[in-house]
């Protein structure tokens, strides 16, 4: 009994022994590496570079007020559309007492000028019947009169204008009545009835009543880096992707680049604005981000692979075509002339020939 137990724990550190020698041996073993391989074939390379920026209309106006006063009225809101010179609001006039003082002294003088003109011209009239005066001096009296009339008129129409904004000689233009000054689409309202308004001057821009703006008319604005810059130029084509509509591409030309930059984040960056072409059947909204796409260089039918099959080592460019693949694959070095790159394919200018096979990226592992 103990011989039995004795010969089979030899034989289980026996099997040990065997086990671990045989799993060492086969991990020094050197293990056989398998690529993927790809063929040289004829593409259409574009190198193209992406701009982020949005969606604006090429006409956007402020409408403003001509007086200051509060708004009484406000006819239209945003998303309506509003023809040139139709009424927005109606800016009730708070009158300063300044100038309402100086107009109603205007009147005042007016009325007196006009009664001591009018006795005036009776006293000069009853004289000409009399043939006292020449028709000169009475003539003159007439023009006398006339003008003091006039400057009464204007006195009160200059009076009713501070006081209610209106002018009495031509009502339709009145400047308490805030109207666009384009037709568009009213992007904006920012103030509300009740509100304060301040006309423009040379102290402030004054208040905004609203924003109107042809959306039928719409450009691309952002921002290219300095590094890529060089490479576009104005009339160049670029491809729209808005990214609230999607499955949306609009075609776009570039038609101005800006010629000064402007450093963002430690870079300089310089502003391009691209026409849009926009189909009737899509409502662009301004301020919609998008992206344009501007192909910066093109080479048709050239002979390319894939980035990943290059090896670089300094100045030099390598591939590895395929020469054999049984029992194992088998590679030759071979020294090639890049051209343009896309990121995914790049165009191999010298060294291999359409249908050859390069190695690629490794992809499994064999003993």
């Amino acid at each position: 009994m103990k011989k039995f137990f004795k010969w089979a724990v030899i034989a289980l550190v026996a099997a040990i022994f065997v086990g671990t020698f045989v799993f060492l041996y086969q991990k020094s073993r050197p293990k056989e590496m398998v690529y993927e391989i790809s063929t040289v074939q004829l593409k259409d390379l574009e190198k193209s570079t992406i701009v982020t920026g949005k969606i604006e209309p090429r006409d956007e106006v402020n409408i403003k007020p001509q007086i200051s006063g509060i708004i009484s009225e406000l006819y239209k809101e945003p998303g309506q559309t509003v023809k040139k010179d139709e009424v927005i609001a109606k800016v009730k006039v708070i009158p300063d007492m300044n100038s309402l003082n100086s107009a109603e002294n205007r009147v005042r003088l007016a009325e007196i000028n006009l009664a001591q003109t009018e006795k005036d011209f009776q006293r000069m009239e009853k004289l000409y019947e009399e043939k006292v005066v020449s028709a000169e001096d009475f003539e003159k009296s007439q023009v006398a009169l006339k003008q003091a009339k006039s400057e009464m008129t204007n006195s009160r129409d200059a009076l009713n204008i501070v006081r209610e904004g209106i002018s009495l000689s031509n009502a339709k233009m009145s400047t308490t009545l805030v109207r666009s000054t384009i037709d568009g689409l009213i992007l904006d309202i920012p103030v509300k009835v009740g509100n304060s308004v301040i006309l423009s001057n040379s102290f402030n821009d004054g208040t905004t009543i609203a924003t109107v703006a042809d959306m039928k008319n719409l450009i691309f604005r952002g921002n290219i880096d300095e590094t890529e810059v060089g490479r576009i130029m104005e009339g160049m084509p670029v491809t729209i992707t808005v990214g609230a509509v999607q499955n949306l591409k609009m075609e776009a030309r570039l038609e101005y680049i800006s010629p000064k930059g402007r450093e963002s984040n430690g870079a300089n960056q310089f502003e391009i604005k691209a026409a849009l072409s926009s189909p009737d059947t899509v409502t662009l909204r301004s301020g919609y981000g998008a992206n344009a796409e501007i192909v910066l260089d093109r080479v048709k039918k050239a002979v390319s692979v894939p980035e990943a099959a290059l090896e670089f080592v300094g100045d030099s460019t390598f591939v590895y075509v395929l020469t054999d693949s049984v029992p194992k694959q088998q590679f030759l070095r071979r020294k090639v002339e890049t051209g343009l790159s896309n990121g995914i394919d790049i165009e191999i200018k010298s060294g291999v020939k359409v249908g050859e096979k390069v190695r690629g990226i490794l992809k499994e592992d064999k003993k």
